[in-house]
């Protein structure tokens, strides 16, 4: 049954987003996976480059021997709602969107494209401003093990690895080092 597009800006994958792509991999042969926001980085909303989200999830894909069933894609911001829908669809091409986010549901709705609706899963837990409050916690922490236990929860464990190996939670650090009043 055709394709399926999961749309995030995956800073970082996490597992909110790993059971969103799990449930459209039940419905399809191929997902794509569109990162939005791909012109962001560097910032404490989007840390992580494309590149490196891009990386991110295709450590996950292969981990789990998804790879042949998965692509990954970016989407430059626009800013201009009614025009999104096209504009993304530049990028992913068509397919069914898979979400679980109510305003976009809407808004490709609103465009006659295709809609698969998946429940919100762990919410709370998994509200991506959440993680990386977690990731800065542990941006001064060098203790592998540490990382592991308390990012296992919210992170898949090719994202936590990936993290560990490009060093990328000091990442985190650096983004909030700026000068401090005081």
């Amino acid at each position: 049954m055709g394709k399926g597009i999961v749309l995030g800006r995956f800073q970082p994958f996490h597992n909110g987003h790993e059971h969103l792509v799990l449930e459209a991999l039940e419905v399809f042969k191929e997902v794509t996976i569109a990162i939005g926001s791909a012109q962001e980085e560097w910032t404490t909303d989007n840390p992580f480059s494309f590149q490196e989200r891009k990386e991110m999830i295709e450590s996950w894909a292969t981990e789990n021997s998804l790879s042949q069933r998965i692509i990954v894609v970016g989407i430059d911001d626009i800013n201009d709602p009614p025009n999104w829908v096209e504009h993304a669809s530049n990028a992913h091409g068509m397919g069914t969107l898979i979400t679980s986010d109510r305003d976009t549901k809407d808004l490709y709705e609103s465009k006659d494209f295709p809609v698969h609706w998946i429940d919100l899963h762990q919410r709370e837990q998994f509200e991506g401003w959440r993680v990386r409050q977690s990731c800065m916690m542990l941006s001064t922490v060098y203790d592998d093990e540490a990382t592991r236990s308390v990012l296992g929860p919210s992170l898949p464990d090719a994202i936590i690895e990936w993290l560990i190996t490009n060093d990328a939670l000091y990442r985190f650090l650096q983004l909030n080092a700026g000068p401090h009043a005081g």
